[in-house]
C-alpha cells in the first residue's frame, strides 16, 4: 500500500488566521507526493530550497513521504486507498509533483486522487497567480513587470467539476451525455470571500469573470454574491464575461489584479495566464482549505513530461514558487519571500538549463552553494 511514512503532527505553531505565532519552535509536518514523471526531480529541488530557508528562519520541517499516482497504480492497483487517505489528513500540508503516465487511462488519476482530494479535503480554491518575472519573455512583449502581476482564485469544489450527469442509451444513435454544473451560495460565497480577503490585502480591486448574459441562473448567484461580499470587505468590485477577460489579460491585463471565478473558468484562464508569464513552468498552484480543517496541497502545474523525466531538463521553478506559496499558508511569511526573491534572481541572471544546476544556483541564492 502507499502508506505515509511515520511522524507526529506539531500543534500550536501557527494561529487560526496561519500567522507565526511568536516565541515558539515551530515545526511543520509536510508529505511529499513525488509522483510521475518529473515531479520527484523538481520536487527534491523544492524539498532543498524549503529545508535550506527553514533552517535560517528558525523553523522545521518534519517530511513525510507518500508514493501515488501512475506509476503506484500500475504497479499496485491503487488510486487513493482510504487508509492512506487518513493518514495525509494529519499533514499540516502536502508538496505534489505530478501525477499521470501514458498508460493510465484518462479520468482514472485526475477524479480518483486530484479531485477526490479535492472533495474529501475541502481544498475549495485554488490559487493561481500570474507574475511576469524578471529575465523571462512573456508571450506579449509589450508588457511590463509591473504590468503583469495578477492573482486567479478558483472555486475548486463545485460547478461542472462537481460531478453531477451522467450518459444515457450509450453507443446508440441516441446517446445522450449531460454535465451539470452545481453552484451553491455557500460555496460561492466562501470562495469570494477569500478572494475579497486577498484583495484587500493587496489593490482593493477584485474581478469577477463569469458569463452571466448566458449562464443566467449560476452567473446570477455569482454575481450578486460577489457584490454583498465586495461591500462588505470593501473593496472595489468589477465584472468582466470570461471571453472579454481573455482577451484583456492579453491586452491590458494590468486592468486585473484579484480574479475570482468559477471552477471551469478558473481552470482556462489560469493556464492563459501562465502562457503570458512564461509558460507552465514557471506556475505556481495552492489548492487551498483556508479553514485549515485539513492540509491544503501545493504543486506545479507543468504535469509530469514524461518525455523528459530523467533527462535533468525539468524547470524547478514552478514547485520553488508554490512552496513558497505552502510556506505562506504556514505562516512563514519571510521564508516564501526568500523562496520567490530566490527564483527571481536566478532568472534574472539566465536561467539554467539543467535541474541539477537550477538547484545550485537557487541554493547559492539562498545562502548555501551546491547541492543536499
Amino acid at each position: 500500500m502507499g502508506g505515509v511514512s511515520a511522524g507526529d503532527v506539531s500543534a500550536g505553531e501557527v494561529s487560526a488566521d496561519g500567522k507565526r505565532l511568536p516565541g515558539q519552535t515551530r515545526t511543520h509536518v509536510v508529505t511529499h507526493l513525488p509522483g510521475d514523471g518529473v515531479g520527484p526531480e523538481v520536487t527534491e529541488v523544492a524539498k532543498a530550497c524549503l529545508d535550506t530557508v527553514a533552517g535560517r528562519h528558525g523553523f522545521g520541517i518534519e517530511w513525510r513521504r507518500c508514493d501515488l499516482g501512475g506509476k503506484h497504480y500500475l504497479a499496485t492497483g491503487e488510486v487513493l486507498p482510504d487508509p492512506v487517505l487518513a493518514e495525509l489528513r494529519t499533514s499540516d500540508a502536502i508538496l505534489l509533483g505530478a501525477v499521470g503516465t501514458p498508460e493510465v487511462p484518462p479520468g482514472v488519476l485526475e477524479r480518483g486522487l486530484l479531485l477526490r482530494l479535492r472533495f474529501e479535503l475541502d481544498l475549495y480554491i485554488n490559487l493561481r497567480p500570474s507574475k511576469l518575472r524578471p529575465g523571462v519573455g512573456g508571450a506579449v512583449g509589450k508588457h511590463s513587470l509591473e504590468d503583469l502581476d495578477f492573482v486567479i482564485v478558483r472555486e475548486n469544489t463545485e460547478g461542472l467539476y462537481a460531478g453531477a450527469g451522467g450518459t444515457v442509451h450509450r453507443g446508440s444513435h441516441f446517446e445522450t451525455a449531460t454535465e451539470e454544473s452545481l453552484n451553491t451560495w455557500a460555496g460561492v460565497r466562501r470562495c469570494v470571500q477569500y478572494a475579497a480577503g486577498l484583495a484587500a490585502g493587496r489593490s482593493g480591486r477584485l474581478t469577477l469573470v463569469h458569463k452571466t448574459n448566458v449562464l443566467t441562473h449560476a452567473g446570477d448567484l455569482w454575481h450578486r454574491v460577489a457584490k454583498d461580499v465586495a461591500a462588505e470587505a470593501g473593496v472595489e468590485l468589477s465584472y468582466a464575461h470570461v471571453d472579454a477577460a481573455c482577451l484583456w489579460m492579453v491586452d491590458d491585463p494590468a486592468r486585473f489584479d484579484v480574479i475570482v471565478t468559477d471552477n471551469l473558468f478558473g481552470d482556462i484562464i489560469s493556464d492563459l495566464g501562465a502562457a503570458l508569464t512564461g509558460g507552465l513552468g514557471y506556475a505556481a498552484s495552492g489548492n487551498l482549505n483556508p479553514d485549515r480543517t485539513g492540509p491544503s496541497v501545493f504543486e506545479p502545474v507543468h504535469g509530469s513530461a514524461p518525455d523528459i523525466a530523467g533527462k535533468g531538463l525539468a524547470n524547478p521553478a514552478g514547485a520553488v514558487l508554490s512552496s513558497a506559496l505552502m510556506l505562506t499558508h504556514l505562516g512563514e511569511d519571510a521564508a516564501a519571500a526568500d523562496l520567490d526573491a530566490a527564483v527571481d534572481a536566478v532568472l534574472a541572471a539566465g536561467a539554467p538549463a539543467s535541474t541539477g544546476e537550477w538547484e545550485k544556483a537557487l541554493l547559492a541564492q539562498l545562502g548555501q552553494v551546491g547541492g543536499t
